[in-house]
């Protein structure tokens, strides 16, 4: 019997007795202090029952419904009478203060019980409300991650199988010249494929966090230079143009997705933008947040694709096999970026398009 007793917590008391054990200790509280007040500070009832009005209105605080505030305030004013008011342990209702004292004190308590259930009950409604929107958020990351899927990884896929099959029966027609090129096309979507599965662990981590992420104080030159090199090892020719303020940036971050986002803008803007100008990254140090900038020399986007830039429906070819759609990436970026409190935007600058994100400094909001 007590190993059973032990083993009770009392998050499994059920609420109505925790309201009733919460009361009775609050109640007991009251009478304790209100006795050490009586003996040793003052003698008068009016303070007396301007301390038993805190305990009632701490009782509605913590307790669920109308019943346990209406109760202390019930048994405030029989306490009252009987210990701190003359003559001394008797209840005697026919002094002349006392119906009105009692009409004050029942009036708080219904007062508050209805302004704290309410409260309450608003506080659940919009913890419910919060989780219903997570939950939307995943099921709407779940459709863009299947949609974008669709078209990112089937795209490199069919033309991985077109280039072999082309190999496969050409035999020994094709010059080491032919070979060359399609070895190289092979190579390209076989690294877009590894970006994709990249992007879909990202998702995927993102998913099972609940959107929630365990960051902490990055060197913002340092995840920069991480993203540039690993685009080097994959695009050696890639020209890349870096300005980063000379002091120390410090921000929380989860390093490792902010620089894939990092590499997602970047791989867009040297594949999509048909350009052989620099594509520029530079990061700013702003009052609240720390921005980054990838800036193209491209031909931009037009108004339709800028309004779905980040919604994972994104394409620049109307046909699902027509080019390889950033559609997938963009919108992880956005999913990281929104998950640190940041903002991301995307605009045509006079030549060419601008990518932008924002992360808030330590101790401050975006």
């Amino acid at each position: 019997m007590k190993e059973k007793l032990k083993n009770i917590r009392f998050q499994d008391i059920p609420q109505p007795y925790k309201d009733i054990i919460a009361t009775a200790i609050l109640l007991l509280a009251d009478v304790i202090i209100s006795a050490f007040l009586f003996c040793f500070v003052s003698r008068s009832p009016i303070n007396i029952a301007l301390f038993f009005i805190v305990g009632v209105i701490t009782i509605a605080r913590y307790t669920h419904g109308y019943f346990y505030g209406l109760f202390a305030s019930i048994s405030g004013v029989i306490f009252i009478n009987c210990f701190f008011t003359y003559p001394y342990f008797q209840i005697d209702f026919t002094l002349p203060d006392y119906p009105f004292t009692f009409i004050c004190m029942l009036t708080l308590s219904i007062v508050t019980s209805s302004t704290t259930t309410t409260l309450k009950q608003q506080k659940e409604f919009l913890e419910l409300h919060k989780e219903q929107l997570l939950e939307a958020e995943k099921e709407k990351m779940q459709a863009k991650l299947l949609r974008s899927i669709s078209h990112d990884l089937r795209t490199p896929l069919t033309s991985i199988i077109g280039s072999l099959t082309a190999v496969e029966s050409g035999g020994g027609s094709y010059s080491l010249e032919d070979c060359l090129i399609l070895i190289h096309n092979i190579r390209n979507d076989a690294l877009w494929l590894l970006r994709m599965v990249e992007n879909i662990l990202f998702a995927t981590k993102i998913q099972m966090n609940g959107s929630k992420l365990y960051t902490k104080p990055e060197i913002v030159d340092e995840v920069v230079a991480e993203s540039v090199t690993r685009l080097k090892n994959r695009m050696p020719d890639a020209n890349i143009l870096v300005k980063i303020p000379d002091e120390i940036l410090m921000v929380p971050m989860d390093a490792m997705m902010i620089e894939q986002v990092l590499l997602n803008l970047l791989e867009n803007a040297i594949f999509h933008s048909n350009s052989q100008q620099p594509v520029q990254l530079i990061v700013e140090s702003q009052n609240r947040n720390i921005s980054f900038r990838i800036i193209d020399q491209g031909k931009g986007l037009n108004k339709e694709q800028l309004e779905h830039i980040f919604d994972g429906t994104y394409s620049k070819s109307p046909s699902v096999d027509g080019e390889k759609g950033i559609g997938l990436g963009l919108s992880i970026c956005h999913t990281i970026i929104i998950a640190h409190n940041g903002t991301i935007s995307a605009k045509n600058n006079t030549k060419g398009t601008e990518f932008s994100f924002t992360l808030p400094k330590e101790g401050t909001n975006a």
